[in-house]
């Protein structure tokens, strides 16, 4: 069986046929497979009416644990976002009542960003939907081969500056 990648090699192979064009039967199945993953994550959430990385900020805060806050240099860091997007986010989420920014009880002069309540019960709800949908998309794969497939997705994403934790 094949797919629109062999199709775009076969094209390249015939308009020139001196250039390798391997690393494109990686790498254009990883855009293409994260184009189809990002089109069904959007469907998946947009019940919860979450735009663009909205949901990334209030997982990040679910996921730090009780009481729910991080600084928003901690959530910029997280999620690889400038500090600019993080703001326009955080404005969003603020203005929908799912985050509060809170003094932080260590640097008087500092802000935490926390969730609400409603913050809370939506990103409960949406990691429902979400993790479903990235298991639905799994489903075809086995055991042995998402395995396999996660081990070699790390041993590239380790070959990142900043990629690595301790």
């Amino acid at each position: 069986m094949h797919d629109h990648i062999d199709f775009v090699i076969g094209q390249w192979d015939n308009a020139m046929p001196e250039l390798d064009v391997s690393s494109m039967k990686v790498f254009g199945r990883m855009l293409r497979l994260m184009k189809h993953v990002g089109k069904a994550r959007a469907q998946a959430l947009e019940p919860f009416g979450f735009r663009e990385g909205e949901f990334d900020v209030l997982a990040t805060l679910r996921r730090a644990g009780a009481p729910y806050c991080l600084s928003p240099t901690q959530l910029y860091k997280s999620l690889l976002v400038t500090s600019g997007a993080m703001t326009h986010r955080l404005s969003r989420l603020e203005q929908e009542g799912l985050i509060e920014r809170i003094e932080d009880p260590q640097d008087k002069r500092s802000t935490l960003v926390g969730l609400t309540t409603q913050g809370q019960q939506r990103i409960e709800q949406a990691l429902v939907v979400h993790t479903a949908t990235q298991a639905a998309i799994l489903a075809t794969l086995s055991a042995a081969q998402r395995e396999a497939l996660e081990t070699q997705l790390r041993a590239l994403l380790l070959t990142f500056p900043g990629e690595t934790v301790e």
